[in-house]
Parts: C-alpha cells; sequence; structure tokens
C-alpha cells in the first residue's frame, strides 16, 4: 500500500470519525505511521499506556482527532481498555479490503459485506457510484442491494434491478447479468426474487426467470394454483404498464409465449376467462378468433360482444389490435339492429321519417363495418363475419327496404312527401332566416354526403367545446345526381336540365356549373354580399385571409367533394367507406376554420345520397330489361334522360314538371336499387335513383357558442357495507352517474390502493368511464385489486381507495375522488388453502 493510498483512506475516515485504531497485525507499517502527516491530527503510538491516552482523548482534548496506532493485532477485548472507544469510532485496517471500506466511509462491521464481492470494487467507476447512494444507516441488507443495484445500472430497488436485467434479456445481451455472477451478486439477486416474488429454481437465471414469472401470472389470474405471489403479479403489470420497459415485456412476452406452448393452452379457454388477460399477444388473437366467429355465427349478443371488447380496451395489446375489434363491435351491433327493426312503409313521408329515426343506422353501422374491416388488414379473420355483414344487409335490409319504398314512389304524380322540406327550398328554408335577421351565415356543400354521413358529422361537432349543432332532412331533386342537386341548393325560382347535356343545369337561365358561375348567382341574388369558393382554397388560408373573406359576405358557399370523387371511379369506388371518414375529418377542419374565422352560424348539407354495396354485385342487381324511348340523351348506372321515354315495369317514369324542373325532359328511374349496365362504369357505389339513401341528405345547423358547454362524467365509488380489508384481494364496483353524450365526455382514472403516506399497497388499473347506456346497471364497472406485501406493514391501518386523473399535458395526477378502508387481515390470509 502507498503512502498516498494510506493517506487517502485515513482522510476518509476522519472525515466521519474523531478517533481512528490502526491496528498493524504484520507489524510491517510503523515506518509509514512514522512519516504519516495528517492534518489537525495527533498521532499516538498504544503500548502499555492504554489508560492515559484514554484520559487524554476524553478528557484533556475532547475535540481533537486522533490516530492510534498498535504493532500488531487488537488486543481481546476483556483485556482492551480502549474497547469503548474503539466501538464508538473506527477501525483502520491496511488490506485491500480496509481501503475499500475506508473510500466508502464503511466500518470494520462491513468487512463480510465487501470482501466477498472484490470483483465488483475493482472498478473505481462503480466504487464512487456506490458510495454517492450510501447513506450513514444503511443496514448490510441495504449495501448488498446497492452493489446489486450498481452492478446491474439501476435503483436499488429489486423491482428495477429484474426490469433492467429483463431490458437486456430481451435486447439479446448479457453484460449485466454476468457482472452480476462475476461479483458473487446472484445468490442475493435470486435470493431476493424467492423472497419477494416467490420465484425458486434449481437453475436460476434472468431467462428462467422471466418464463416463470408470465408462466406463474398467467396461473394467477385464471384462478390456478403457482407458487408465484401476488406481488409477483403486481410487479408484472406494472412491467407491463411502463412506459420505460413495455418494449422488453412485448418481446419475452412473445418468447415466453413460445417456451410455454400457450397457444395450445388457449384453444381450451372460454372467451370471459380471458377477457381481463394481457400477459401475451396471443390472447388478444385467440379472443378475435372467437369473437369474428361467434358474431358470425349469432351465437354471440351484441351486449355481450361489446362488453369483452370493452374490457379489452385497457389491455396491453389494444392499440395493435383496436380496428379488428371495432370491426367486429360494430359487426354485432349491425346484426343485432337488422334483426331488430322492422320495415313497414306507409307513406313516402313517413317512410323517410323512419329513415332518419332508425334506419339509417343500418347504413350507418355497415358504412363502417366495411371500413374498419379493411384498416384491420386481417380478412382471414373477418372474411366469415364479413360475408355474413353483406348478405344481411343486402338481403335482409337494403333490397326488402326499398322494394317496400318503391310502391310510394311509383304512386307519387308528383316528387314531394310534406311536411319534409324539397331540396329546392333549400336557400329559402335554411339560408335567407339568417339574413332577415341581418346575421351571417357560412354554407359548406359536401358532394354526397348522404344522411347517415351527416348524423356522424352531427356527434362529431357537438363533442368539440362551444359547438352546438342539430340535423335535419331534405328529400332531394331527382335525378339525384351531382349537378342537378347543387344547382337546387343556389337561390333560384325555376331550374331545368339543359337539351342534350345532363351537365348543364339552368337556374333561371343561368349555367351552374363549377365554382365560378355558381358565385356569379350568389352574386346576383345578393349584390356584394355573398361569394363561393372550393374547401381547399379555404382551407390553405391564413386566418386573417379566411376572416376578411367573412367580413365582406353575408353568405358564403363553400364546396367540398371528397366522397364522390372516390366513388364515382370504378377504380376507387371500393374505397368509398375511406372517402367518408376523410370527408368528415375534413368537415370538422372546414366548421373550425370557419369558426376561427368569425362564422358563428354555419350549415353543412348535400348535393345526394348514395347506394354502396361493398361486395361485387350479382346479376339479380341489375334491372332485368333496357330503357327505351323515342330519344335517349343521357344513360347512368341508376337514371335515363330524355324525350317520348318508354314506362315499363323496370322503371319509374316522370316528366320534368312531376319532380320540379322545367322543359320537357323526362326520366327513367330503375326501381329498388337495380343499376342499369353502362360500359366503364363502376356499379356499387351508384346514385340518381329514388332509393332512401339516395334521396334523403342531412341539413346540419351548426352554431359556434361563447362560452364552453362540455362537461366530463362523474364516477362514483359504490362500497358494500363493510369498509374492512381482511384478504389479499379487495373487489370494488365503480360507478358512472350518467350515460356519456356528445357534450357529457368520458373521463379516465388511475385507481390504486394506498397508505396515507402514499405507498401503494395494489396493483394499480386504468379506467376509462365511457358508457353510454340509458341503463345504470350498464355503467358499473367491478375491479378486483391484488395487495402486495408492502400491505402487511399498514395492518390495522386506515388505508384509501384513491381515483387519480392526469392533468392534462403532464406526466402529473391529482385526486378525483377517495374512499377510505380499513386494513385488517388475520394470519390466516398469508396461506393459499
Amino acid at each position: 500500500m502507498t503512502m498516498n493510498e494510506l493517506y487517502q483512506a485515513l482522510t476518509h475516515l476522519f472525515d466521519r470519525h474523531r478517533i481512528v485504531f490502526w491496528y498493524d497485525d504484520k507489524q510491517e507499517l510503523r515506518a509509514e505511521f512514522d512519516a504519516l502527516m495528517l492534518p489537525g491530527v495527533d498521532k499516538i503510538v498504544l503500548e502499555n499506556n492504554a489508560f492515559g491516552v484514554k484520559h487524554r482523548i476524553l478528557r484533556q482534548e475532547p475535540t481533537r482527532k486522533f490516530l492510534l496506532y498498535r504493532a500488531g493485532a487488537p488486543p481481546a477485548d476483556l483485556d482492551n481498555w480502549l474497547l469503548d472507544v474503539q466501538l464508538a469510532h473506527a477501525v483502520f485496517r491496511a488490506d485491500q479490503t480496509a481501503l475499500w471500506l475506508s473510500e466508502l466511509g464503511l466500518g470494520q462491521e462491513f468487512t463480510e459485506v465487501v470482501a466477498p464481492h472484490a470483483e465488483f470494487f475493482q472498478s473505481a467507476r462503480r466504487r464512487e457510484t456506490l458510495r454517492a447512494l450510501l447513506k450513514p444507516d444503511d443496514t448490510p441488507r441495504q449495501v448488498r442491494m446497492k452493489l446489486l443495484a450498481v452492478a446491474v445500472g439501476a435503483e436499488p430497488r429489486l423491482d428495477d434491478i429484474l426490469e433492467t436485467l429483463l431490458d437486456e434479456l430481451a435486447a439479446g445481451k448479457d453484460e449485466k447479468i454476468k457482472l452480476v455472477g462475476r461479483c458473487g451478486l446472484g445468490a442475493l439477486l435470486w435470493e431476493q426474487a424467492e423472497r419477494s416474488y416467490g420465484y425458486a429454481s434449481a437453475a436460476p437465471g434472468i431467462l428462467d426467470f422471466a418464463v416463470s414469472l408470465f408462466k406463474g401470472c398467467y396461473a394467477l389470474a385464471l384462478g390456478e394454483a403457482t407458487p408465484l405471489t401476488a406481488d409477483a403479479l403486481v410487479f408484472l403489470k406494472r412491467w407491463k404498464d411502463s412506459v420505460r420497459h413495455h418494449a422488453a415485456f412485448e418481446a419475452l412476452s412473445g418468447q415466453a409465449a413460445d417456451i410455454l406452448v400457450v397457444e395450445q393452452d388457449l384453444q381450451r379457454r372460454e372467451m370471459r376467462a380471458l377477457a381481463e388477460l394481457d400477459f401475451f399477444e396471443l390472447i388478444d388473437r385467440k379472443l378475435l378468433s372467437d369473437l369474428a366467429r361467434a358474431v358470425a355465427a349469432r351465437t354471440l349478443s351484441a351486449g355481450a360482444c361489446s362488453q369483452i371488447i370493452r374490457q379489452r380496451r385497457q389491455s396491453h395489446w389494444f392499440n395493435r389490435y383496436e380496428q379488428p375489434y371495432t370491426a367486429i363491435d360494430i359487426g354485432a351491433q349491425f346484426i343485432d339492429l337488422v334483426g331488430k327493426v322492422g320495415l313497414t312503409i306507409t307513406s313516402l313521408a313517413e317512410g323517410i321519417r323512419q329513415y332518419v329515426e332508425v334506419w339509417y343506422r343500418v347504413d350507418q353501422l355497415y358504412r363502417q363495418f366495411i371500413f374498419f374491416a379493411a384498416k384491420a388488414g386481417q380478412p382471414t379473420l373477418l372474411a366469415a363475419l364479413q360475408k355474413q355483414i353483406e348478405n344481411i344487409y343486402s338481403n335482409n335490409y337494403l333490397l326488402p327496404l326499398n322494394d317496400r319504398w318503391q310502391p310510394f314512389v311509383d304512386a307519387c304524380d308528383r316528387w314531394e312527401a310534406p311536411p319534409v322540406k324539397l331540396q329546392t327550398a333549400f336557400f329559402t328554408e335554411y339560408v335567407r332566416p339568417f339574413l332577415r335577421k341581418g346575421n351571417k351565415v357560412a354554407v359548406i356543400i359536401s358532394d354526397a354526403l348522404r344522411y347517415e354521413i351527416g348524423e356522424e358529422l352531427l356527434g362529431l361537432i357537438r363533442r368539440e367545446d362551444r359547438y352546438d349543432a342539430e340535423i335535419n332532412a331534405l328529400l332531394s331533386v331527382l335525378p339525384s345526381y351531382t349537378q342537378l342537386g347543387m344547382a337546387a341548393l343556389l337561390p333560384h325560382t325555376a331550374l331545368e336540365i339543359a337539351a342534350g347535356s345532363v351537365d348543364t343545369v339552368l337556374a333561371d337561365g343561368a349555367n351552374t356549373q363549377g365554382i365560378e358561375n355558381r358565385g356569379a348567382i350568389l352574386e346576383r341574388a345578393l349584390p356584394g354580399r355573398a361569394t363561393a369558393l372550393k374547401a381547399d382554397d379555404l382551407l390553405a388560408m391564413s386566418r386573417d385571409e379566411s376572416r376578411a373573406l367573412m367580413r365582406e359576405c353575408d353568405v358564403l358557399y363553400v364546396y367540398h367533394n371528397r366522397i364522390d370523387a372516390v366513388g364515382d371511379k370504378r377504380d376507387t369506388e371500393e374505397r368509398v367507406c375511406e372517402a367518408a371518414a376523410d370527408a368528415l375529418d375534413d368537415l370538422v377542419r372546414i366548421v373550425k376554420k370557419l369558426a376561427n374565422a368569425n362564422a358563428n352560424n354555419m350549415i353543412v348539407t348535400a348535393d345526394h345520397g348514395f347506394l354502396y354495396q361493398h361486395r361485387e354485385l350479382e346479376e339479380s342487381d341489375f334491372a332485368s330489361q333496357e330503357a327505351t324511348g323515342a330519344k335517349i340523351t343521357n344513360r347512368n348506372r341508376r337514371f335515363v334522360l330524355g324525350t317520348g321515354l318508354d314506362a315499363t315495369s323496370s322503371f319509374k317514369h316522370f316528366r320534368a314538371q312531376a319532380v320540379g324542373l322545367a322543359g320537357d325532359t323526362e326520366l327513367l328511374l330503375p326501381k329498388s336499387i337495380n343499376r342499369l349496365r353502362v360500359k366503364g362504369a363502376g356499379s356499387r357505389y351508384v346514385h340518381g335513383g329514388a332509393a332512401l339513401q339516395e334521396v334523403i341528405v342531412p341539413v346540419v345547423s351548426i352554431n359556434k357558442k361563447r362560452q364552453s358547454d362540455l362537461s366530463v362524467v362523474a364516477v362514483d365509488i359504490l362500497r358494500g357495507s363493510s369498509t374492512i380489508i381482511s384478504a389479499g384481494q379487495l373487489s370494488v364496483a365503480f360507478y358512472q352517474t350518467e350515460p356519456v353524450t356528445e357534450k357529457i365526455q368520458p373521463r379516465t382514472l388511475r385507481v390504486g390502493i394506498y397508505t396515507e403516506a402514499g405507498v401503494l399497497l395494489s396493483d394499480q388499473h386504468t379506467l376509462t368511464f365511457d358508457f353510454a347506456a340509458e341503463n345504470a346497471r350498464e355503467r358499473e364497472l367491478r375491479i378486483q385489486f391484488v395487495l402486495t406485501k408492502a400491505a402487511d406493514a399498514a395492518n390495522n391501518q386506515d388505508v384509501l381507495l384513491k381515483l387519480e386523473e392526469q392533468v392534462p399535458d403532464t406526466a402529473f395526477y391529482r385526486e378525483y375522488k377517495a374512499a377510505r378502508y380499513t386494513l385488517r387481515r388475520s394470519f390466516t390470509s398469508d396461506f393459499d388453502f
């Protein structure tokens, strides 16, 4: 040992102690003692002078520092006159272990803690890191845990040490676990794992621990026997839900599933037994497969399906499988609804009323299913269910509904259904009232935004803060195609399809085709007070530009085309459900853009609706006869225009005046949902006819408010008659006090059991309360909490069941609500029988 090492070691000791004893067991360091110079420290050699030295250091100079040197080993305790002083201060030994102890500021009582782990202390960096962690009141066990933590690069807690080692295992590395072995810390690690989690193995190792953890927690969650403790289940749940470690969890979960042959075990499990388990990704695949089959076979109710999927929403893998879960849930709702609705029609007006109150929802669910099934990217999984839904939609709803609607279309001499307003009255009924009151209004016309999509838009708008909206229906013009529908929404007294040109529609003799012509018609009706533009141009404007636009006009027409642009092309018509979703996103953006431009009153409407069947059409979907007549000027998939047209059993014949048009044009409309064959045109997405889905268009009236009108659902804790926790688990029911609506939004809470000092005693659950059911019992959620060993220290004390809510845009939580319980567990709760 060099003089510098001696000097450094003794200096560290004198930083903490006034008196240091130096026993030179081999009697070979007297020269070094004599040469040593320690500022502020008196050196004394112990040679039969113990009593005098004791008097000096305790009585004569009680504040001065002393280094007491003895050549040889310490005397026996009974012969050591300075034993009491020695026990109260520090002992220095000039061996490597002693140097390390001195450097760390640890007493000789820690010799057996340090000596077995020489490999650890060879690194100056590790020694320095350890020294920073040590505290004066550390026990030998705490020091050992800190050795282990430094070797691993973790916090000195078993859970963090294991999570760090599991991260390394998942990354395919082993440097840290090997260092643990070289440092002689492996036995300590697995001893602590057994004590805390019940892990014991003939060949302990980090992979073996990981596989045992997954196996045991899977059994625990299923209520089966396992040597692992409830703390192991809590550890796995926290590890799984950790932002920092979830990637390692996922990698090792897959590896463990292969080793344990989990797929084979899952084959014998019932859906409901697995509904809340998420330790393996295979569980979600099993549930999805079972759900899809059960819904397609109609052996699972829509309510039961939704309940299982609602439980999965809190699971680890849900985001990865959200699309197929959503498709299955919507599919179950669709099948349930079609089975319940009646399709009786007694008049045109009654048919429209029932459609806007009930039947639209069938079309909406069908469209949403097709959309989410495509997004899921799992055609094999959903094939049987999709085939079932396609058949039900076409054969049990779309065709029979319009077959029953058709006789009332056939019987009408004029295309009208009072009290339903006609699309041609739009400007008079919806725009002029704002002008009469001196208010501005923005009209957004979205091509092919059929009624059910407009109803979904209504919900999206109402969910926004300070926005209110309502929806009404208009009966569209016939034929229900773009150019005529767009013209009907402009101010006019008469509409006419130009002879020989279906693309040219005249409003009071003026061409309505294109933005410029429509803007000119608005300008003539409201000089200097109205204009028209495309939605893309509006969205591209700065805030100042859009505000200037709204200042300059009282009426703004905004034209948007997403659905029809995709659906009207044979190559893209199969993506019309995706286009509808994009259109909804666009329209919300447009509404917000206009609101930011100080438009308080907005109306969203459409030129026409559409029919859409995702499956390939069959021969029976086409009209059995061809349209004939003296002169056919236009032949579309859903209408024919001309003069001298022949009325046959396959078509409804209208003259222009009967559908509110000027001129001598005649119309032939294929009955029900039949299509006409048109070369080069698609046939799954069509419009132009008189089917309910084509002719009912939405009018969504939107108003921007000045004050917030959103609230969040309240949640209560439903406690039983007892507030005593006497076992290792606690079942608690939570109650959402009101249904979620557009204006009453969901609430997400983190829930756990804590001591009054804030120490977590159980697993944690993140719960989303988003129930829309009117039935109060359907808004209850029961959760099982598993207590950890930390709960033992709180026995016979009050504890708190806390509901906490995350502070927006932060990682912090604040208490939302709490309930007090008393933890009173008997010794029998420590046993598993």
